[in-house]
């Protein structure tokens, strides 16, 4: 029997197209999503401990998602029944009610993401997918079934992402960088004559002439 062929999108390509089925029906993703940023987010199993914690914090973190223009979108290798009743369960039992779709993969789109996880049968990996609102992957994140995700630091990705589209790289740790806080790295020279001149623009703040930030716009 021929092995399943697994592979994955890379940063900056174009999210491969996917007809699922998932909670809130049909969709075709990326393009439902167009003009929209997007989370992909896949968990190993429902009915499972840390699955569960994981996403109880993403609704928690729903409308800041939603405020950065960016929607969730869930995904196991389970069945959409299996979907159903645990978002019932979710909600009965912690009171809290998932409002982002979960899609019901199969083995073929798990393994066309990179998603299964190697010497675990069919269980899909935790992985994370940032895509822009041009259906460009930006972000990828890959944790093992026995660690839950931050949510924060997606939420904190995704606003990273869109603020350096506009105005440059951010820091470490951004807006909490400890040398420059929430102000952005401008890109260093690439010639003698802009480095000499790096320096002496006064709307700058630098270390050096290839270490120079500004303040975040508002």
């Amino acid at each position: 029997m021929d092995e399943m062929k697994i592979s994955m999108p890379l940063l900056g390509d174009e999210f491969p197209e996917l007809k699922v089925v998932t909670t809130h029906g049909r969709k075709i993703i990326p393009q439902d999503y167009k003009g929209r940023w997007f989370v992909l987010f896949s968990h190993p199993a429902d009915f499972t401990p840390v699955c569960t914690t994981e996403f109880v914090a993403f609704q928690k973190r729903y409308q800041s998602f939603l405020d950065l223009n960016c929607e969730l979108v869930g995904m196991s290798v389970d069945q959409p029944f299996s979907h159903i009743k645990w978002v019932e369960w979710i909600k009965e039992n912690l009171d809290v009610e998932i409002q982002f779709p979960i899609i019901a993969a199969n083995d073929a789109i798990a393994a066309k993401l990179g998603m299964l996880h190697p010497g675990k049968g069919t269980n899909t990996v935790r992985a994370v997918f940032v895509v822009d609102n041009n259906g460009l992957v930006r972000l990828i994140m890959y944790y093992p079934q026995e660690v839950g995700r931050n949510m924060d630091e997606i939420v904190r990705a995704v606003k990273a992402l869109q603020i350096a589209d506009k105005q440059g790289a951010v820091p470490a740790g951004w807006p909490d960088n400890e040398l420059i806080k929430d102000r952005i790295i401008v890109p260093p020279p690439i010639d003698e004559k802009t480095a000499k001149e790096r320096l002496k623009d006064k709307s700058l703040e630098c270390y050096d002439w290839w270490f120079c930030h500004k303040a975040l716009k508002k």
